[in-house]
């Protein structure tokens, strides 16, 4: 299935290999524990694990990986990501509050005129889910170009989900999580100029309301 993401409006669209990552000098980020109270989102999906691979528009070669994972809350696993906004919580890569107005943003985000997103969504058991949501809390900070072993790593934790090989390579681990039953894939494209913090700029009202509304409905 393909998205061109441009057709249509920002708010339509819109075992145990440890995790030794947060000493590759990445920075640490670290959202304050009301700002991520607030910003606690949980979506009433099945428990799923969806990978985010981006990929260069000329040579379709992965650039980045992220991992979106549905448990008690929803959040992105984003290890070494550019997507950030003083508004959103983060810690150390785990972005919070992926409503699904802030799900549309991350991908319009990296969507654009150079690079698109393949979705890979799979359903997991409740266990695997949590799991993989207690792993990527204690993953980051996640250095550079570690990105898809950071995931890789997590992936290969879960209950009947380990298998999966450890690579620095995003094609690779898109290849691996393709295997997965009953995974469905999705790909998204954006025409945007080649400028991720315009694109940022772009989205702040947009992240502001939404960002009000879900500490609202606390």
């Amino acid at each position: 299935m393909s998205v061109d993401l441009s057709k249509l409006s920002r708010r339509a669209v819109l075992a145990g290999i440890p995790l030794t990552l947060a000493g590759c000098g990445a920075p640490s980020v670290w959202a304050d524990d009301e700002m991520v109270s607030r910003s606690i989102y949980r979506h009433d999906g099945p428990p799923s694990l969806s990978l985010f691979t981006m990929k260069n528009v000329g040579t379709d070669n992965g650039a980045h990986s992220g991992l979106m994972i549905n448990a008690s809350q929803r959040v992105i696993f984003d290890p070494a990501g550019t997507f950030e906004n003083p508004l959103i919580a983060e810690r150390n890569d785990v972005v919070f509050g992926i409503t699904p107005t802030l799900l549309d943003i991350y991908r319009s985000y990296h969507a654009r005129s150079t690079y698109y997103v393949i979705e890979q969504a799979a359903p997991v058991s409740a266990e695997a889910a949590e799991t993989a949501l207690q792993l990527a809390f204690a993953a980051g900070p996640v250095g550079k170009a570690r990105c898809t072993y950071s995931i890789a790593a997590i992936l290969n934790q879960l209950p009947g989900v380990a298998g999966f090989r450890t690579t620095l390579f995003p094609d690779n681990l898109q290849k691996q999580f393709a295997k997965m039953p009953g995974v469905e894939t999705t790909e998204y494209r954006e025409y945007d100029p080649d400028n991720k913090d315009i694109a940022m700029q772009s989205f702040a009202d947009e992240i502001a309301a939404e960002v009000e509304s879900l500490a609202s409905d606390r």
